[in-house]
């Protein structure tokens, strides 16, 4: 673990200034307007589905979660201590994405897009570089094969002390965090999706890999981060317990969002009426053969 003084970078530059506080202000505010946007498109061209409240409001949360992540006074704390990075990572990459996911925003792009393109959007998630993609395992090396390149490499010191690595490194938290809330429990269509039980074998290596990484962290074992030993140990400690609390809710959102599969009544009958004929059969040849 690195000791003494933070890193020189942290302070500054990596901010990007008002345009750094600008920026994000304004791509919030265009995805505030465009998802009701599409939410009414939506309804005009299939009044009677309609739109769920509770996905706007999800949608609204994860909003308000990202502008949190990037605004003051959190972003420039960010910059300055390391905890504050980590509680900017856990927002960006687990809290926001999974309200992001749970406000269906593919369902609704569906519903809202002309059929012809809805067709072309449809192919593009059934092909195979997407469903690669969407794969949960795939999801897992990104988000926590991430964090390993990160923290216990030098990257940290270096994506950090300049802009563009700065808002990439922000990127990867909320891409990577989406593809994994998606692939676990999102409501959108996955066709690359396992089932269940699947899902939270994966769940579960992503909770013990989180553990550990934080562990490692604390105890400051090859970790690659420059800041006083303090910020490191609080921020090791905010991404053991926030991001236990981030699974257990995504652990619930997948819970929630199954739907088991139900036998029909009719396949049910046809199935037990199978079952039936040789039993009956037995009987007959029993009763006929025997004493």
């Amino acid at each position: 673990m690195g000791g003494g003084a933070a890193h020189p970078g942290h302070g500054h530059g990596a901010g990007g200034g008002p345009l750094g506080v600008w920026l994000p202000a304004l791509a919030l505010l265009v995805c505030a307007a465009a998802y009701p946007l599409a939410v009414r498109r939506a309804r005009r061209r299939n009044p009677a589905q309609g739109w769920p409240a509770t996905r706007s409001m999800s949608f609204a949360a994860g909003l308000v979660l990202l502008a949190v992540a990037l605004l003051p006074p959190l972003a420039p704390f960010a910059h300055r201590d390391f905890r504050g990075h980590m509680a900017q990572h856990l927002l960006l990459g687990m809290y926001a994405p999974l309200a992001l996911v749970l406000a269906a925003p593919v369902t609704l792009l569906l519903r809202a897009l002309p059929p012809h393109r809805g067709r072309r959007l449809t192919t593009v998630l059934r092909s195979r570089p997407a469903r690669l993609l969407a794969h949960p395992v795939t999801a897992l090396l990104l988000t926590t094969g991430g964090l390993v390149l990160l923290y216990f490499t030098p990257l940290y010191d270096t994506v950090m002390g300049r802009p563009g690595g700065h808002w990439l490194t922000h990127a990867h938290f909320l891409l990577s965090g989406w593809l994994f809330a998606y692939v676990i429990a999102g409501p959108d269509p996955a066709p690359a999706r396992p089932g269940v039980p699947a899902r939270l074998v994966v769940l579960g290596a992503a909770i013990a890999a989180h553990a550990t990484i934080a562990q490692l962290m604390y105890g400051g074992f090859w970790v690659e981060v420059h800041a006083p030993i303090a910020e490191v140990e609080g921020g090791a400690e905010i991404m053991y317990y926030g991001g236990d609390v981030a699974e257990l809710l995504l652990a619930a959102a997948l819970v929630t969002t199954w739907r088991p599969v139900r036998t029909p009544r009719s396949a049910y009958g046809a199935r037990l009426r199978s079952v039936r004929r040789p039993i009956g059969r037995l009987e007959e040849g029993m009763r006929d053969g025997g004493p």
